[in-house]
């Protein structure tokens, strides 16, 4: 007997446990925890060679700036990042003869407020709009060209020589040269001279009247001098 109530337990816990195991490998694993928000600052950090550029968004405080624009905008971003090469053969002295204002429209100038990938390079139309703003003096072209992308801003003619990183929302694309806009680094044009103030018009009306009151004070000096002239006379054959 009591080996028979051995047994039936026994046979009741093995049972439990392959219940057990049957419910928890059917349990869904947890799923993954959301990515974190995109770092545009990271990304060029892991890719090694934009030390320069990545300075000059964190002094003009567009580092911050992108990344709260990729967390609230369904257009993306894209990216012309220029080497630390590009940089470098920079003309001596033209970074540190900017203003922090002119520092800033150049990097805006690498951003572009919508997300593109290369394939629709052929098809999007130039010039780019960037952050800097658009028009004559903002001018951003690429055109494809075979498997060459090329950039021409007016002043910059260079290629997208490599992608460093994309995503469905991110873009940034390798330039082996600083994009130069026409805003900064060509004379402003002058503002147009204030047009001269013209004298106002003389109404006929006008032009008679003042030539009635000249003809009156001529009028009236004639007939002074003709009076005095008649008094001179009379004094003078009164004394004779």
């Amino acid at each position: 007997m009591d080996r028979l109530q051995h047994l039936l337990i026994s046979l009741y816990l093995l049972i439990l446990f392959i219940n057990l195991t049957k419910t928890t490998a059917q349990s869904p694993a947890p799923a993954p925890a959301p990515p974190g928000p995109t770092n545009v600052i990271k990304i060029l950090k892991k890719a090694g060679h934009f030390k320069n550029f990545i300075r000059l968004l964190k002094s003009t405080q567009l580092d911050s700036n992108l990344n709260s624009q990729l967390g609230n905008t369904n257009n993306g971003l894209t990216i012309f990042a220029p080497s630390d090469t590009a940089f470098s053969v920079l003309k001596t002295g033209t970074l540190p003869s900017l203003t922090d204002q002119e520092k800033l429209e150049l990097m805006q100038f690498h951003i572009v407020p919508m997300f593109i990938s290369s394939s629709q390079f052929e098809t999007v139309s130039s010039p780019l709009k960037t952050h800097a703003g658009s028009g004559a003096r903002f001018q951003l072209n690429v055109t494809a060209s075979g498997n060459s992308l090329n950039i021409s801003t007016g002043l910059t003619n260079t290629t997208i020589s490599d992608t460093v990183y994309m995503d469905t929302n991110l873009a940034i694309y390798q330039v082996d040269k600083v994009l130069l806009p026409l805003d900064i680094f060509t004379p402003k044009p002058a503002p147009a001279p204030a047009p001269e103030l013209k004298a106002e018009s003389e109404s006929p009306d006008d032009a008679v009247s003042k030539k009635d009151i000249s003809s009156g004070v001529s009028f009236a000096m004639l007939r002074d001098t003709v009076l005095f002239i008649a008094a001179t006379v009379a004094a003078i054959s009164f004394s004779l």
